[in-house]
Formats: C-alpha cells, sequence, structure tokens
C-alpha cells in the first residue's frame, strides 16, 4: 500500500525552483531517506508534504487522499507525525504527561477533549503513553522533568511524543543533529528496532551518510530541486552522479 505519494511536486519562490516536479512514492513499513547536498530543496520538500508550504503545482496524496488545501493539524489527524530537528517537547512537564498528551491530541483531535477529567480516565490513551515510553527506553523516567533529561534522551522523549500519535508515517528532521557518537549509535539502533516492531513507515532527512545508508530501504538524492537518483542503499551509493554531487565525486 503507498503511503505517501507525490507528482510534479514543485516549488517556485520567484525566479528560483527550489522544489522540480518531484515523484516519489513511500510503500507501508517502507523507511525511505531523503538526501542531497545544502540548498537541494530537502526542506521545502519536507515543508510542501507537511502542508507548511503550498506548492506552485503539483499532487501529494496520503493515504490515497490528496491533501493540497489542508492545513498541518489535519494532515497530523489524517497519521502523519514529524520529528524536528531540534527537541520539540513541553520541558516543565514530567515525561508522561509529554506522552500522554502527544497521545491524547492523536485520539481526541486538535486537543477537544475535556480537561477537568483526570487522564487515567482515558486507559487506551495511558497505555499508548506507557507503551511508548517502554519503546523509547524511558519508562523509568516516566515520572521526572522532561527538563532534568540529558540532549540524547529529550531526542528520544521527542521521538516518542511523535511515535504516541500512532502515525501512519514519520517525518524525521535530522534526528541525531547535536548527539554524540554514543547517543547518535543508541538513536539509530532504537530507530532500527522501533521500525521492525511497529511496520514503522517514514521519510527521513539526515546529513549523516553513515546513518542513512544504515537504517534505509531506500534513498531519493535531490540536486538543485529534482531527484538525480533513487534506490537502495547499495544503487545509491555507487551512482556516479551522486558521487558527483554528495559524496565528494567518483574516487579515480
Amino acid at each position: 500500500m503507498t503511503v505517501l505519494e507525490t507528482d510534479q511536486l514543485t516549488k517556485q519562490f520567484g525566479g528560483l525552483t527550489a522544489v522540480d516536479e518531484v515523484d516519489l512514492e513511500i510503500e507501508q513499513g517502507e523507511g525511505v531517506s531523503l538526501i542531497g547536498p545544502n540548498g537541494a530543496g530537502k526542506s521545502t520538500f519536507i515543508n510542501l508534504v507537511t502542508r507548511r508550504l503550498e506548492p506552485s503545482y503539483g499532487e501529494i496524496t496520503f493515504q490515497g487522499n490528496s491533501i493540497i488545501g489542508m492545513d498541518p493539524h489535519e494532515v497530523v489527524q489524517m497519521g502523519m507525525s514529524k520529528s524536528f530537528q531540534t527537541a520539540s517537547i513541553f520541558p516543565e512537564l514530567t515525561v508522561m504527561e509529554n506522552a500522554t498528551i502527544a497521545a491524547l491530541a492523536a485520539e481526541h483531535g486538535s486537543f477537544r477533549f475535556n480537561f477537568f477529567r483526570h487522564q487515567n480516565s482515558y486507559p487506551a490513551v495511558e497505555e499508548v503513553a506507557n507503551n511508548v515510553l517502554e519503546s523509547v527506553g524511558l519508562y523509568d523516567e516516566r515520572e521526572n522533568q522532561a527538563d532534568s533529561l540529558d540532549y540524547g534522551n529529550k531526542r528520544r522523549l521527542e521521538l516518542g511524543i511523535a511515535l504516541a500519535a500512532e502515525p501512519d508515517m514519520l517525518l524525521m528532521d535530522e534526528p541525531t543533529a547535536g548527539m554524540s557518537p554514543d547517543e547518535t549509535q543508541s538513536t539509530v539502533k532504537l530507530i532500527k528496532r522501533v521500525k521492525q516492531e511497529l511496520d514503522l513507515t517514514f521519510l527521513l532527512v539526515e546529513h549523516d551518510m553513515e546513518i542513512v545508508f544504515d537504517i534505509s530501504d531506500r534513498i531519493v538524492v535531490l540536486n538543485r530541486g529534482s531527484v538525480i537518483a533513487k534506490g537502495t542503499p547499495d544503487e545509491v551509493q555507487d551512482d556516479p552522479a551522486v558521487q558527483e554531487a554528495y559524496l565528494g565525486g567518483v574516487e579515480e
């Protein structure tokens, strides 16, 4: 089943074409990475898909339905969740409260629930929050204030918040940015485990090629707004156009 599809997706800013007729398909359970040099159009593409930008023309289909014209929160309600480049959490709340709010938002839609009911009135939501914190290794930290976590665990919590929405597809924007090598390795293992356990579909933007080649089923390469290559990690790594545009050129 195709979860996300773009057809000739294009975004122009005046005379600049930031995204140029990009065709992309992501199937259920597939992990796809979007790579390319600085200015290739990756961020613009993500902002189009998440509905933070309106395309100049082209189509975006999610779960078989066009999402052109929708607001970002409406796409989230359809099952698309995003993990941002910097940790996006509620620092003064506990780890459990962070996960519970995300699960409530997914369950009830844009926080349309009764704030005066105790969270235990929502046993299914509480179960989701508990399961997510166990998945990301933060269950033992559940009563701690989120701001007390170290940087790596804040990023894990941010991933947990995204997963608590029980998304059909997760977009990850440089999930290991700012992490130490040990934190990066731990996070990569976490993403691979969650993908396998939850049959997670994801679209990843990441500059670290070692991570990209390790966790991706397929890779799509942008350069100057256009797709110059797509395929398995081995296919992309061996593509001369990719080596020239992104990986430093073909070795002699």
